[in-house]
Formats: structure tokens, C-alpha cells, sequence
């Protein structure tokens, strides 16, 4: 067991790598759970293969020069990014892929730096990650305020339905569709006359089938199969009957993306160009990536361990996603993060220790090996539905009904944050929201810490506290601070003393009721001191507790208020005050 250290703590122990896949092994794996992770891993592997090839295809457009097809970038990510997450993470379930979530972060890169440059991103990103796993970071994603991470999931799930509604409606133009979004709507309502039926048709039929899927297949007893299969094989099947990619116009994986969209054999080794420059232009939306998967990871391994009544190791889990992310991206890769639908699936379908997440990304890997040939037929339309389905359900919509309830100023940072990922992009939007966040946080600490003047009428203090009964000599006047005293609460202060009037002989400040400080604060009480002391004053201070006394003894204020004058009760800091009334001569 480790000593105390000098404080009377025990130091925290040292951060340990400690893969789930590796405690597997120590423990023993019996041969019924091998099973049971086997068909969990293929099951949710049948669920990843629609999403991975959705988001491969909504987050690079065509158009974009790819040394890989774009449908195939999102299941390769998955196949890679599964495969090393579930190897080194640190929670017995988890499921990483794309997700929809990297869907806007990444069009404004591949918009801005073009794929390669969304290649580096991705690997600083990761390294990023890894260093926060490394130093211990991952407990503290969850000091991220709520109506954040609730605004810019809900503005994702807005900006991707908004993003799929031309392949939905089958609108299209002679120039492409706009990034922006004070240019997409117009341009969405400028050629709806253009709308192509038959591809609404499909686009509605799917995402009807897919919403409503859930409710019927435990009656046709097929749990197993996932309805965003279903949807693409009949639709492929229906438009490949009916001739209405020729006849109607209606795209395809095939006339969009060439017929090889989905190539049968592993993607090429790639080396994104690294400069200083690009690493400067860069730094800001590989951040991005790096928050938004480590939050989304944590989230998400979160779930699993409320489901399977487990407990992750958040540090190895952000250390694993930083290196399947430092991986992908030399094979054609793109952002992989903990995926929240996938992992419920994955522990519904049985799946218990990390097997089942290496099985799914085999099962995928054999799908693209086998029957990649099939996808060019799959229409954009199913695609575009299985993504408007996934945002819809991603969405914190009931957190809208309920901002009423909430306090005003998490509402204003929920919806900012949701307002400015629609309008703008996700970093301007987490970057603004957390800023707002944290100034609302100081008002409303600054508002919960109160100033005010003790009388000897006072009965809310323990006994040795208390300062009903006890007379305050003439000439000292005694201040109690409550709650955090922060540097949005140090202006309190001099406005206590405004208040007051001359100075006193003696002021005593009862702190007992101070559980943090900060700089600021320490700073407004050394100017207090300096003016008592200027007037020939003194100050007391009564009860500190730990933390605002070592900040006063490392930053040498105990010598300026002289140590004498600190005290632990208020009943000694009044037999100090008559010392030094009783002797005006006396110094501090």
C-alpha cells in the first residue's frame, strides 16, 4: 500500500494500459460465450455494413478525388477501426465506425483541405487522443456541459437531414449542390420542381420500412436481421427490375460512384502530404475530431456498462481510438469513434467481451471480399433514407420539448450550439457553446456566492461558529463568505465593504463556508489587506479550509496578513480581534 505524501493524501496511482482483450485472456473464455460473441459480432456486423457504406458515401461527395471509392472509405473504416478498437479498448462491448456524428466536421475539412488533408487531420486527431488517454484525460470529457453536447447533437442530426435531402428527393442541377447553409435552402426549393418521383418514392418507402421495422420483425422472428439491409437489397432488387436507373433517372451507388465503387480487394497504402503549414491550418478540426470522438466514445462505452453492469477504463478506451485513428487513415480511412447503436446491438444480440467486436469487423470484411459487386446497384435513395433515419434518431429532440424547464441559460447554450453546427459548422458551434457555457457557469457561481455582515443575532453556525449571543467588540466588523469565492465573486467583496463605510479597526472574514478559491479572489483579499493595513487595520481570517490556505501559503500571503491572524473558529479569531484592540500598538 502506498504512504501518505506530505499533504495526507495518498498519490494517485500511475495510469496503466489495460486492453479488455488482454484481461480476456487472463480470465479463461469459455467455449458457450465464444458462440454467443460469434453470432452477436456477424449480427452487428449485418447492422454496420448499410451505415459504414451510408456514411462513406454521405461524407465524400462525388466529385472529390479519392485514391479509394467513397462507399468503400466507410466500410473499410469500420472493418479497420472495429477491428483495432475491440483488440485495445478498454470496454468488454464497445463498437467503433464511422458515425454519423464526423459527417459535418468532415465535409468542411474534405471542403476546405481536400481528402488528403482530412487524412492528417484524422492522424492528428489521433495522436491527440492518445495523449489524453496517456495523461489521464478521459475522466474529465464528462465536465463537458450537458446542453453542449445535446446542442451539437441535435444540430448534426438537423445538418445531415438537410445534407440527404436532394439524394432523398432526387433533386438535381447543373451546378452542385451548396455547402453553405444559407445557400442550400435556397437551392433545395429552387429545383424542387425538378423532384424525381420515383426516387421519393424509394427514399420514403425505406425510411418507412426501417423506422417501422423494429415494431414487426420479433412476429416474423427475424431480431437478428437488421431493416436497413432489407431496405437496400429490395430497393436494389425493385430498381434493377423496373429499369429505372435508365428509364426514371433514379442514381445509384453504380452511376454515381462508377462501377467499381466497392472494389473487392484491400485498399492501398496512402501518405497524406505533412507540412508545418498544413499542420497549422489543420490543428483546429483535428481538435474537433479528437473532443467530439472521445466524448462520443466515452458516451457510448457509458451505455454498455449500464447494459452489461461493467465499469470501462476510459484512458485505455481513448488511447485504442486514438490509434485506430492514427491506423485508418493510411488505408483510405476516415474518423472512427464508439458507436452508441451499434454497441446496444451488439449487447443485445449477446455479445460480452471484446470477440464479438473483432467477429463484426471480420464479418464485414468477408461481405466486401464476396458480394461488393452487388452494392453499385443499391440506389442513392435507400442510402439517403438509412441516413435520415440515423439522424433522426440520434437527435436530443425531446430536449427541445423540454427548454422550457430548463434554466435559461442552458437553454440559450443548447440552443446556440444546435443553431450555429445547422448554420455554420460543428467547430465554430462547440467552440462558442463551451465559451458561453463557461460564462454562464461563472455568473452563476458568482451569483450562488454570497457576502454578508455577521451580528451577534446570527444562529447558522455550529457551536464553536455560532455568533448569536457572542458580542463583536466596537470598531470590528465581521464578514461571512458563502460557497466558492471565484474571481466572478471577488467584486462582491469590495461592494461588502463599500457598504460598511470607514474602515474598521478589525475585519474578520469568516471563510469556513469557502470551499475553493482562485487567484482573482486571492488577489481582491490582498488588496484588502494592503488598504486595512494602509488605515492601520487588521485582517482576520476564521476557518479556511485546505485548499484556500495552500494557495495562501504558495503564493506568500500568509507573511502580509501575518500568521497570527488566521484562526480555525470564529470564537478564537474574536479573542485575536480584542488582542489587537486591547494593544492598538501591536503589528500584525
Amino acid at each position: 500500500m502506498s504512504k501518505p505524501d506530505s499533504t495526507g493524501l495518498r498519490p494517485t496511482a500511475a495510469f496503466k494500459f489495460r486492453p479488455r482483450f488482454l484481461a480476456l485472456l487472463q480470465q479463461g473464455y469459455t467455449r458457450q460465450q465464444a458462440v454467443t460473441d460469434v453470432f452477436s459480432g456477424m449480427t452487428v456486423g449485418l447492422i454496420a455494413l448499410p451505415l459504414a457504406l451510408a456514411l462513406g458515401v454521405a461524407s465524400i461527395p462525388a466529385g472529390v478525388l479519392t485514391p479509394f471509392p467513397a462507399p468503400a472509405i466507410g466500410i473499410f473504416t469500420a472493418i479497420i477501426g472495429g477491428f483495432i478498437v475491440s483488440l485495445l479498448g478498454g470496454s468488454r462491448v464497445q463498437i467503433s465506425g464511422p458515425t454519423a456524428a464526423f459527417v459535418t466536421v468532415i465535409l468542411l475539412v474534405v471542403e476546405k483541405h481536400g481528402y488528403d488533408g482530412l487524412l492528417l487531420a484524422t492522424v492528428m486527431a489521433g495522436i491527440i487522443l492518445v495523449l489524453m488517454g496517456a495523461s489521464g484525460l478521459g475522466t474529465l470529457i464528462k465536465f463537458i456541459p450537458y446542453p453542449v453536447t445535446s446542442g451539437f447533437t441535435t444540430g448534426i442530426a438537423v445538418a445531415i437531414m438537410l445534407g440527404q435531402a436532394p439524394q432523398f428527393l432526387g433533386l438535381r442541377g447543373a451546378e452542385a449542390v451548396p455547402s453553405e447553409f444559407g445557400e442550400k435552402i435556397p437551392w433545395i426549393f429552387a429545383h424542387l420542381p425538378a423532384l424525381n418521383l420515383p426516387t421519393l418514392l424509394i427514399a420514403t418507402s425505406c425510411a418507412l420500412f426501417i423506422h417501422l421495422w423494429p415494431k414487426y420483425r420479433a412476429r416474423l422472428h427475424a431480431e437478428r436481421i437488421p431493416g436497413a439491409i432489407i431496405a437496400m437489397v429490395v430497393s436494389a432488387v425493385a430498381v434493377l427490375w423496373l429499369g429505372w436507373a435508365q428509364s426514371a433517372g433514379v442514381a445509384t451507388i453504380g452511376t454515381q460512384f462508377g462501377p467499381d465503387a466497392i472494389p473487392h480487394g484491400l485498399p492501398p497504402f496512402v501518405w497524406p502530404e505533412i507540412s508545418l503549414s498544413r499542420i497549422r491550418d489543420l490543428i483546429g478540426p483535428a481538435t474537433t475530431i479528437a473532443v467530439l470522438g472521445a466524448i462520443e466514445s466515452l458516451l457510448s462505452a457509458v451505455v454498455a456498462d449500464g447494459l452489461i453492469n461493467d465499469r470501462h477504463d476510459s484512458n485505455t478506451e481513448l488511447i485504442a481510438q486514438g490509434v485506430a485513428n492514427i491506423v485508418c487513415p493510411f488505408f483510405c480511412g476516415m474518423p472512427v469513434t464508439g458507436a452508441i447503436a451499434r454497441t446496444s446491438a451488439n449487447v443485445k444480440a449477446g455479445g460480452r467481451t471484446p470477440v464479438a467486436g473483432l467477429v463484426h469487423a471480420v464479418t464485414l470484411l468477408l461481405i466486401v471480399l464476396f458480394f461488393s459487386s452487388y452494392a453499385r446497384f443499391v440506389p442513392m435513395a435507400a442510402i439517403a433514407a438509412v441516413l435520415v433515419i440515423v439522424a433522426f434518431r440520434m437527435g436530443e429532440w425531446h430536449e427541445l420539448r423540454r427548454l422550457h424547464r430548463m434554466p435559461r441559460s442552458d437553454a440559450l447554450v443548447l440552443l446556440t450550439t444546435m443553431g450555429l453546427t445547422v448554420v455554420f459548422d460543428l467547430v465554430i458551434a462547440v467552440e462558442v457553446g463551451l465559451i458561453l457555457a463557461a460564462i454562464l457557469f461563472i455568473k452563476r457561481m458568482a451569483e450562488t456566492t454570497e457576502i454578508a455582515q455577521v451580528t451577534d443575532r446570527d444562529e447558522l453556525e455550529t457551536t464553536e461558529q455560532i455568533a448569536h449571543g457572542k458580542a463583536i467588540p466596537e470598531g470590528v466588523v465581521v464578514f461571512r463568505i458563502f460557497g466558492p469565492f471565484f474571481f466572478g465573486a471577488a467584486e462582491k467583496m469590495e461592494d461588502a465593504l463599500q457598504r460598511v463605510g470607514t474602515l474598521p479597526r478589525v475585519l474578520i472574514l469568516r471563510m469556513q463556508l469557502v470551499p475553493a478559491m482562485d487567484a482573482t479572489a486571492l488577489n481582491a483579499l490582498e488588496s484588502i489587506v494592503e488598504r486595512m493595513q494602509a488605515a492601520g487595520g487588521t485582517v482576520i481570517l476564521s476557518g479556511p479550509h485546505r485548499q484556500p490556505l495552500d494557495m495562501m501559503v504558495q503564493a506568500g500571503f500568509i507573511e502580509k496578513l501575518g500568521r497570527r491572524n488566521i484562526r480555525a473558529h470564529f470564537d478564537a479569531a474574536l479573542v485575536r480581534a480584542r488582542e489587537i484592540l486591547a494593544s492598538p500598538a501591536s503589528h500584525p
